[in-house]
């Protein structure tokens, strides 16, 4: 086969696959909009992330570029006009619980030394405000739209948090690589997490897709590096302190102190014939 058929045969075979494209699946937002939207909404909120000023006119095109985005899925949601209006109606409300998340991060972290450094330098604190718009167009049963977002705060921080979890006042992500927090968790207030930690399912079964599969954590808890929690029906009590690397899939009672004890020992090079080099 020569070289141009090989080439109308791949245009052919393109085209169809773009037409299934287009008459199988659910139209969808597009990405880059979706990203594009949720990053001016947080710089016109919090002007340190902002590459420039905002004008009136800067407002009023993030609340057209909102209706653009839920276009595609005005055949799923009852009125994109409705659900942008109402979206927006609870911004000034998440606007007050984000101020609270960046005050007690400034309250709790010695490195931290003004707000303008958390909202601007803070993962943490980014991903828990994307989180926050996400989980309300969760609410608002916008399909798609709320994982997109997420899904873009959790590939520039670490941080996976997903729009279905529900999450009190205060949380403060610190550092935050490798935190995952499932649909269906359920966090209290002024609770406090550390990098590498799992709040996730005892299994993946999509039998399970309604009912509850994260853990439920209290209020004023601590949870320290590497650890994991998982099921639904697992409670950590208020006031409790999870050390690093524990392993948990049962409940705990508030005020408890779990951790997990491994054997450190500390000898000294002479003591082998040959001293130890690892090559990583």
């Amino acid at each position: 086969m020569s070289t141009a058929a090989k080439k109308i045969l791949l245009h052919e075979r393109l085209n169809q696959i773009h037409e299934k494209y287009r008459s199988d699946l659910q139209p969808i937002p597009f990405k880059s909009s979706a990203q594009e939207w949720i990053s001016n909404l947080i710089a016109l909120l919090f002007p340190v992330n902002a590459d420039k000023p905002f004008t009136t006119l800067d407002i009023m095109e993030i609340g057209l570029q909102l209706r653009h985005l839920l276009s595609p899925l005005e055949n799923v949601i009852s009125s994109v006009d409705d659900a942008a209006n109402t979206f927006f109606s609870r911004v000034p409300d998440i606007f007050e619980e984000l101020q609270k998340d960046a005050q007690g991060i400034l309250a709790f972290d010695p490195a931290a030394h003004s707000i303008e450094e958390v909202f601007a330098a803070y993962p943490g604190f980014y991903a828990v405000a994307v989180y926050r718009f996400s989980h309300e167009l969760y609410k608002l049963k916008i399909p798609v739209l709320p994982r997109l977002i997420s899904e873009y705060a959790h590939s520039i921080t670490g941080i996976d948090i997903n729009p279905g979890a529900e999450i009190g006042s205060g949380l403060f992500i610190d550092h935050g690589t490798g935190v995952v927090i499932g649909e269906t968790c359920v966090i209290g207030n002024n609770v406090k997490i550390y990098q590498g930690v799992t709040l996730g399912a005892l299994n993946v079964s999509k039998i399970q897709a309604h009912i509850k599969r994260h853990p439920t954590i209290g209020d004023n808890v601590v949870i320290y590096s590497g650890t994991t929690i998982l099921g639904g029906k697992t409670i950590i009590g208020h006031d409790s302190i999870i050390g690093g690397n524990v392993w948990l899939t049962e409940s705990v009672p508030p005020y408890s102190l779990v951790y997990h004890k491994s054997e450190v020992r500390v000898r000294s090079n002479n003591d082998f014939d040959e001293g130890i080099n690892f090559t990583i």
